[in-house]
């Protein structure tokens, strides 16, 4: 019966407006929840029968269904805190819930969200106040980042962030800009031994040094321009590594530099980067003294014995202060002897249909079949955006919008309510009839 329908149509305006009222209270309320997507309610009218036919047809009426709108993005916001993660563009940071970290059993649920503000808990695990767990690639203890898989969570890790670790960074590459007085190796100089002590630092963070000896030639007549440099390991108990002859030039174009290099024993000179490959106690050690012809090497100028460059690389053990993330996802900490190193790299999953995933409680997804398969990606790479840290996503609600909608769903409700009250009027009338 046509009455039947309209009543049973209007039913269903009801039902889908009361759905749409739901997402936009639910809109409303976390218009202030950092990293909120926006719920949204269409509507789809159900068609009952087609048949033409004069004065008959069927209200099918409307059904609601409701989607949330993963792939919009909201606002940045700065703040003052390191670990405040956002993504600027496409994907989302991997992460788990804290519960599962107890578990011994089975794989942590892999999770996604948009944004998060991580602590450090009492065990150095980076996490949000919701308990969203951040996942990460552990660096290896050199800080490059090992090759992981991206299609399993079988490689990523909870970050922990340990505020008593302490590091050290041995020194591998050491550059010495040294004068040598001229005047030694003329006739008649005493030929004395002129001293270097270099510091360089070892693979446990401890202080040794490079004991440097450099002995001028003295001729009979004229100059030799000559010089042995012996070079003595204190972390080998003083024993000599490496001792060459130096010869420099002395013409008018090149006077002063280098003109060439002999090994007498130790490691090799190689002339077109102008490096000793060192073997100290610790390793393998870079030391740089010039390539022929270089005035920035050693140099034999004049009457002065002087240090004019000496720079290196490593430092001693140091104390974490400061822990910060790159718009590439490598999080970095920085010790208080101004070393730094890379200790995880945060990927961003990606799916092929972001609005497809299953949405959890605290902003976190969920992967779904609607949704497809995930990949990690590194942050700028593919169709994702860089990582931006010192900043969190705002909400994606327009409480303007909102509001206009709302005005809009009340008065649909009560135009759906007015059909059901006339449809109540004129079964009314028909049954009056009978009277």
């Amino acid at each position: 019966m046509t009455i039947s329908s309209a009543l049973s149509a209007g039913v269903a305006g009801l039902n889908a407006n009361a759905t749409r009222l739901a997402t936009i209270s639910d809109n409303i309320a976390n218009s202030g929840t950092f990293g909120y997507k926006r719920a949204n309610a269409d509507f789809q009218s159900l068609v009952i029968s087609s048949t033409n036919g004069a004065g008959k047809y069927s209200a099918g009426g409307v059904r609601a269904t409701t989607t949330r709108l993963i792939d919009e993005h909201g606002p940045l916001v700065a703040t003052s805190n390191a670990m405040d993660i956002a993504i600027g563009g496409r994907g989302m940071l991997p992460v788990t819930t804290a519960v599962s970290l107890g578990s011994t059993s089975g794989d942590k649920p892999m999770m996604m969200t948009t944004t998060g503000s991580f602590h450090t808990d009492s065990n150095g695990v980076l996490m949000t106040d919701s308990g969203l767990v951040l996942l990460g690639v552990p660096a290896d203890a050199d800080g490059t980042i090992p090759t992981f898989a991206r299609d399993t969570v079988a490689d990523l890790e909870p970050v922990v962030i340990n505020a008593n670790q302490t590091a050290g960074d041995p020194t591998t590459e050491l550059n010495l800009g040294v004068n040598l007085p001229a005047v030694d190796t003329e006739a008649g100089a005493s030929g004395d031994t002129l001293p270097l002590s270099v510091e360089y630092f070892g693979n446990l963070g401890t202080s040794e040094s490079l004991d440097i000896e450099f002995t001028p030639t003295v001729p009979a007549t004229g100059s030799s321009n000559t010089w042995t440099m012996v070079i003595k390991d204190s972390a080998s108990n003083g024993a000599t590594i490496g001792e060459y002859t130096l010869v420099f030039d002395d013409s008018r174009t090149n006077g002063g530099t280098l003109s060439s290099v002999t090994v007498v024993s130790g490691g090799s000179y190689d002339s077109t980067t102008g490096e000793l490959s060192l073997t100290v106690a610790g390793g393998p050690l870079a030391m740089t003294i010039g390539k022929i012809g270089d005035p920035n090497g050693l140099t034999q100028l004049s009457d002065s014995f002087a240090p004019t460059s000496i720079t290196k690389d490593g430092s001693p053990v140091g104390n974490l202060t400061a822990v910060e993330i790159d718009d590439q996802g490598y999080i970095s900490a920085t010790y208080d002897t101004g070393f730094i190193r890379t200790i995880y790299q945060v990927p961003l999953v990606d799916v092929p249909n972001p609005n497809g995933l299953l949405s959890l409680s605290n902003q976190a997804y969920q992967v779904s079949p609607q949704s497809g398969s995930f990949f990690l990606w590194d942050a700028g790479d593919g169709p994702t955006g860089e990582v931006v840290g010192f900043a969190r996503e705002g909400s994606t609600t327009d409480v303007a919008g909102e509001l206009t909608n709302l005005i809009q769903t009340q008065r649909a409700y009560s135009s759906n309510a007015k059909v059901i009250q006339t449809v109540d009027e004129m079964l009314q009338e028909t049954t009056n009839i009978k009277r």
